[in-house]
């Protein structure tokens, strides 16, 4: 019986956790602007000089998130994965994205505003831009990671 409580008491509990309704949440470009940049945040991939913003949600956390990553011109992003699922949409800029173990240009392709790509967790990426600087939505499910393929390319802190 007691077991049997307990069971049912983690349903509800986790039940309750699932229904909890999303925030209601309208951004202009200019308050997502105001919510300022950190440096290259969870979600990212760490390398140096990029930007995020965290949209919606705690990509640390368990539970679906939105981070706005900027890129500055001709950046380097070797090749990594994630262990969560996630989608992206191009907003600005023409970001070079490829699929495979090793950064690769015969690999990447162009993926100008209003283009969409997946990362299956695991599956290992990389991405670049070239003279123009880039923003991408990225949407996930937490908690997320970055993991690089060959350790020697993770950005050092």
């Amino acid at each position: 019986m007691r077991i049997a409580a307990l069971g049912l008491s983690w349903l509800l509990a986790a039940s309750a956790v699932q229904a909890a309704p999303s925030a209601q949440l309208r951004l202009t470009p200019a308050e997502i602007a105001a919510l300022g940049q950190g440096g290259a945040g969870p979600g990212s991939s760490g390398v140096a000089g990029i930007q995020t913003s965290v949209l919606a949600g705690d990509p640390t956390k368990p539970g679906p998130y939105t981070i706005r990553l900027w890129a500055p011109a001709n950046t380097r992003i070797a090749a990594h994965s994630h262990r969560d699922e996630r989608t992206a949409v191009v907003v600005s800029g023409t970001w070079w994205f490829g699929y495979g173990d090793k950064a690769d240009e015969a690999k990447v392709k162009a993926l100008p505003p209003g283009s969409f790509y997946t990362e299956p967790a695991g599956d290992h990426h990389f991405a670049m831009t070239r003279d123009e600087p880039v923003v991408v939505y990225i949407f996930g499910q937490g908690p997320t990671d970055t993991v690089y393929v060959d350790p020697a390319t993770a950005p050092k802190p």
